[in-house]
């Protein structure tokens, strides 16, 4: 976090600068305020009654002068600084979407995205900048007041210790904040799991657990409130028994000669003016729990290396897997073992096998959503694993299982800048009765599963990319309509590979890829498979 603090330096100098100053008017004003009280009991000519009061105003000026700067450059230190966060923790999480949402649970990583972003804006305001603050304006007032006691020097150093050293270090217990997070993990997957809850019967029971974890959030957060008054209420009961020490000792001094009485009045209002800056110290320790364990949270996902060659070959002349094998964290089962092929320019590849054989995870090596433990993917010759994510997605036309639809209009969501009468003509060969500013409702729960399946189709068609990459895109789809799909897609000039279970139209592929027990055991036309009479012959003899 400081390394983005030092990227603010200017600014972070400047509010460092404006707060000092605040802080040492402040002392200043009260000092001139005690000083002008014991000098008017002496009856002094009235043009240093003017003076002094003149240098009150000044001071008071200069005071609200620089508090004003102080907070105005210390927030805009504090929303660079988030911005900085925000696009560091999306460009960790964005080369790693897909293996992240497979190992964390969707309501943590929204955590994580608004309230973990949200806590680090304390760690300048809290954390970081009160102490710099408190120590410079506690220095400059001690160089101040050894001039006139050294000993009422040495207690106020003591007491500066205390509040800014020892107590911090005593009030910093580390503690995992969990219930936050619980609560608002819990709270997302059950609002966006709510019709299955509904479904199973399960929703009182979720809203039972949810209520709990409300009670255990609410007890924290009050304990923490707690501790934070607790550590504030301390602070001030040292400023004044530092302000009742200075009364005694410097009416001891006064009697014994060693200070003179004009100045004890300053020297008190001094001593209860300094802490002012030490009184929100308190809570310092716990902010810095609290943004240092955010702050790990956020930078969890930096450590996976991030691709950086650019890709030297955009037109693909042919897409090879070599000798690929993968496993999913924290298991040792191969979900895919010694996968290899050849995919030249403008093949139309189908990849088929039975539910669980390793189809969608060959799939998700070959878009670059995982990486394989053994063995490269080459695009052109180039190991795609060493290329820039963005710059391969550039070139692809991929179709998911499950495609994110946007709240707005069918236009919006497919996503093209090309002529609306290229993309209504495409909508109606699929058989899509929308205009293009029909509304389509967030994650298109206003469509049907083949409705979403077939727009989800039309945005990929749209782009003007070398290869399309579809799983199960005819999932939803009756016969007639697959088929239908299955020649419209096919026609296009680019490379195709499809991900499917469905074994219609398969006639009219190039080759068929057959993924059995994830291994790819037969390599084919149709027609030869089926001459063959293995693996694909069986499974097209058991769906008919």
């Amino acid at each position: 976090m400081w390394q983005m603090i030092v990227s603010e330096k200017r600014d972070f100098l400047f509010a460092l600068l404006a707060g000092t100053i605040s802080g040492l008017t402040a002392v200043a004003l009260f000092a001139q305020s005690g000083f002008l009280i014991s000098k008017a009991a002496l009856l002094p000519p009235f043009y240093i009654i003017l003076i002094l009061t003149a240098f009150l105003k000044l001071f008071g000026v200069a005071k609200s002068a620089s508090k004003y700067a102080e907070r105005y450059i210390s927030h805009r230190v504090t929303f660079s600084l988030l911005e900085k966060v925000r696009i560091r923790f999306f460009q960790s999480l964005q080369p790693h979407a897909h293996a992240l949402l497979s190992s964390y649970r969707g309501g943590d990583l929204l955590t994580r995205m608004t309230k973990d972003v949200d806590t680090l804006q304390q760690y300048f305001l809290r954390v970081a900048y009160p102490p710099l603050v408190a120590l410079l304006v506690f220095f400059g007032t001690m160089l101040f007041t050894v001039w006139f006691s050294v000993w009422i020097t040495l207690l106020l150093l003591i007491s500066v210790l205390l509040c800014t050293v020892f107590l911090p270090v005593l009030w910093q217990k580390k503690k995992e904040a969990t219930s936050q997070q619980l609560y608002t993990e819990s709270l997302t997957e059950y609002f966006y799991g709510l019709t299955d809850l509904t479904v199973a019967g399960q929703r009182p029971a979720s809203e039972q657990a949810l209520q709990q974890l409300s009670v255990d959030f609410e007890q924290d957060l009050q304990n923490e409130e707690k501790q934070a008054l607790q550590a504030q209420l301390v602070n001030q009961a040292i400023a004044l028994l530092t302000a009742f020490a200075v009364v005694m000792l410097g009416a001891y001094f006064v009697t014994t000669g060693a200070l003179d009485g004009l100045y004890l009045a300053m020297l008190l209002l001094i001593a209860l003016t300094v802490f002012e800056v030490a009184i929100p110290l308190g809570t310092v320790p716990l902010h810095k729990v609290k943004t240092k364990e955010a702050f790990n949270r956020l930078t969890a996902f930096n450590s996976a290396t991030i691709p950086k060659q650019a890709l030297q070959q955009g037109e693909l002349q042919m897409l090879q897997a070599d000798k690929l094998s993968y496993s999913y964290p924290n298991s040792e089962f191969q979900a895919l073992r010694d996968v290899s092929f050849t995919i030249t320019k403008g093949e139309k590849i189908a990849i088929i096998g039975p539910s669980g054989a390793g189809k969608s995870t060959l799939f998700q090596l070959l878009i670059q959503n995982l990486q394989p433990n053994v063995g490269n993917i080459l695009w052109n010759g180039q190991k795609t694993a060493q290329i820039q994510h963005e710059e391969l997605w550039a070139q692809m036309g991929i179709m998911l299982q499950h495609n994110h639809f946007f709240s707005g209009t069918v236009r919006e969501n497919l996503l093209s800048d090309q002529e609306d009468a290229h993309m209504e003509e495409l909508l109606t060969k699929l058989q899509l009765p929308f205009s293009l500013e029909q509304e389509v409702l967030e994650n298109a729960r206003n469509l049907s599963g083949g409705e979403q399946q077939r727009l989800a189709l039309a945005r990929v068609l749209l782009r003007d990319v070398p290869i399309y990459l579809l799983d199960e895109p005819f999932a939803h789809l009756d016969s007639n309509l697959t088929a239908h799909c299955t020649d419209l897609l096919l026609a296009s000039p680019q490379t195709i590979v499809c991900v499917t279970h469905k074994l219609d139209a398969l006639a009219h592929f190039d080759r068929i890829f057959v993924i059995h027990e994830h291994q790819l055991v037969e390599i084919g036309h149709y027609d030869d498979l089926i001459e063959k009479q293995g693996i694909f012959y069986y499974m097209q003899k058991l769906s008919t």
